[in-house]
């Protein structure tokens, strides 16, 4: 890969063993192994210094620090202000209210305002909406643009076919509404305020607490003023701990709470592994003669292969100015490696059928996130002694309709109802510290979200097949549109995200053309429209189990594909300063906290974890 002459003697002989490793077919397993075994004396630029990694209890510097942390006292903490949290919030308020109860329920948030990480497509189903706030016209939700018309087509690369929205097809939108889900969500926040929610915006859960007999007690918020190298600063603050009777975890896809809560209740042991896509979002405004409110375009098909999930959507708004919010999704189980699901957004968009819309127009804003896509199958146990798991964490996404915030919405609204009669009757009935509550599981399986997740169950499965996505449609014409997915059988996924990756050499180069500037960008532009700012002195929140790993076995295998899915720039392999190799570089100051690093990693040697409360992504209805 480099000029032997820049090779130190031990640096050519590890180089040597991988070159003959790959020549015999070796495993990625023997790779990596054989791979430490032959280099263990070439030292590895330490990359992460975070905490969760290398305790501060073995480190000198953290000697004699003050250590305590403030608690406080909530019946009910929640985690997350997205749609869920803020629903379950507003529901329990609202009985409590009702039922002349007194109840504190605090909710937490790791973005500086509420509704300044979110970010959605979206086209929103109000079914779940009506039922939590009725008069949500009244009262002035920022839902303004009901769907006029709908589009579905087939791209190839030149063309276009459509496809008719037959009713019943899970795609139609008819009664649905295109809203900037950002503005939604602050609202939300401000109807939570009104009823007597507390809410604290700018506090990132950074760990969760238990009773001595295993039960949950609640949360953390994260330390402040620790230095990049790990190091405490003058200025260091512990976080606070907040003790409730129940803690809601509604932290949205792959939330970093929820992962240690799978491992300690063993919450998935009798469902499938989740899969996830990434979807790409911009926001333009575009010339007024072209602007139709209330028009919604879906698209599959080109720029991906048949054998890749994904496409794209673009809805034009009606907010007083002539604004299109427009994506693209991929499923985060493709298998080549070369493959860029940014770079794959920017070429989507010179389509003869939507660059006519863009052209002349000026985009204003970028962002990311992951989604839930393993829907019925991959949802895991949702109670647990001292907890609840809501929204898009444990994952209600209905992905042929694209849409999980009514789901989502709807399962802390039923929350709220299992946990409400058991926090306010005369005597806490719970065999443990924490409260547990599995009515609220009960509830869900007889509520319309269980059978709309039933429903549709095969049809993300059913793209895993020769024909790939035409097969996949073909399975949805016949068993959902005409049966309505009543077949007797659940078909299964393929596994993680992260096992899906073929080896760079099994894979052919993506060659991708050059942004114009004008319709396609590059990644650090749109990184920019993301306000995403942290505090650059503090410890990577993009943490490496082993700092090795990266370039033994993501480069040396799959050519780094984590510079490829990150949709951020946030990885990127750079030269040695002594010259003799390659060292990963984490640019944590870029991330936009959409998680697809700690989901698709081949060697799932990346954990995210909240930054200091308040960095991230700044978006404005997004």
């Amino acid at each position: 890969m480099f000029p032997a002459s820049r090779y130190s003697c031990q640096a050519r002989r590890c180089v040597r063993l991988l070159q003959k490793i790959k020549t015999e077919h070796a495993t990625p397993q023997l790779y990596t192994t054989l791979h430490r075994r032959a280099c263990s004396t070439v030292s590895t630029p330490r990359i992460t210094t975070h905490y969760t990694i290398h305790p501060r209890d073995k480190d000198p510097r953290w000697e004699g620090v003050e250590m305590e942390r403030f608690a406080d006292e909530a019946d009910v903490v929640i985690v997350g202000g997205g749609p869920a949290g803020l629903a379950a919030a507003i529901r329990l308020k609202q009985l409590a209210n009702k039922h002349e109860k007194e109840l504190r329920v605090c909710l937490v948030e790791k973005a500086p305002q509420i509704g300044a990480h979110t970010l959605s497509g979206a086209c929103l189903e109000p079914s779940a909406l009506t039922e939590l706030i009725p008069d949500w016209k009244e009262r002035g939700a920022p839902l303004n643009t009901p769907v006029t018309e709908d589009v579905f087509s087939i791209l190839t690369e030149k063309y276009r076919i459509p496809v008719p929205m037959m009713p019943g097809l899970p795609m139609q939108n008819h009664g649905n509404y295109i809203v900037r889900m950002g503005n939604l969500v602050r609202w939300l926040g401000e109807q939570a305020e009104e009823v007597g929610v507390e809410l604290y915006p700018g506090y990132a859960a950074a760990e969760v607490l238990f009773h001595e007999d295993g039960s949950v007690k609640g949360i953390a918020t994260n330390d402040v003023g620790i230095a990049k190298d790990g190091s405490p600063k003058d200025i260091f603050e512990r976080g606070m701990e907040l003790h409730a009777k129940v803690t809601l975890f509604g932290e949205g896809c792959h939330g970093h709470l929820a992962k240690q809560l799978y491992k300690k209740f063993n919450l998935r042991e009798n469902c499938e592994p989740q899969t996830y896509a990434i979807g790409l979002k911009e926001l333009w405004m575009i010339d007024e003669k072209k602007w139709r409110p209330g028009r919604v375009e879906h698209s599959v098909g080109w720029p991906l292969d048949r054998n890749t999930y994904g496409g794209s959507f673009l809805y034009h708004l009606n907010e007083g100015e002539p604004l299109v919010a427009l994506g693209f999704v991929v499923g985060l189980d493709y298998t080549n490696p070369y493959l860029s699901p940014f770079r794959e957004f920017q070429r989507w968009k010179h389509h003869p059928f939507v660059a006519p819309t863009l052209e002349g127009g000026q985009r204003i804003a970028y962002g990311a996130r992951a989604l839930n896509e393993g829907g019925f199958q991959s949802v895991p146990k949702l109670t647990f002694p001292g907890g609840l798991l809501i929204g898009c964490s444990p994952g209600f996404m209905n992905v042929p309709k694209i849409k999980g915030t009514h789901t989502a919405m709807k399962s802390g609204m039923l929350a709220a109802e299992a946990i409400f009669p058991k926090l306010t009757a005369e005597t806490l009935d719970s065999e443990t510290a924490g409260l547990h509550v599995p009515e609220y599981a009960e509830n869900l399986k007889n509520s319309w979200v269980w059978k709309e997740l039933y429903a549709v169950r095969n049809i993300r499965p059913s793209f895993h097949n020769y024909f790939g996505l035409y097969g996949g449609m073909i399975y949805t014409g016949i068993f959902y549109w005409i049966f309505r997915g009543k077949e007797p059988w659940t078909l299964k996924h393929c596994g993680t995200d992260a096992n899906q990756l073929k080896p760079a050499k099994e894979c052919t180069p993506i060659e991708y053309p050059k942004p114009d500037g004008k319709i396609s960008f590059d990644l650090l532009s749109s990184v920019a429209l993301s306000g995403t700012n942290h505090e650059g002195d503090q410890p990577p929140h993009l943490t490496l189990k082993d700092d090795s790993i990266p370039v033994a076995r993501n480069l040396g295998i799959y050519d780094g594909p984590e510079q490829r899915f990150c949709p951020a720039g946030v990885y990127e392999y750079v030269p040695l300063d002594t010259g003799d190799g390659m060292r990963l570089q984490i640019n944590a100051q870029n991330c936009v906290h959409c998680k697809t690093c700690d989901i698709k990693d081949p060697s799932q040697n990346i954990n995210w974890v909240v930054p200091e409360g308040g960095g991230g992504p700044a978006y404005n209805g997004m």
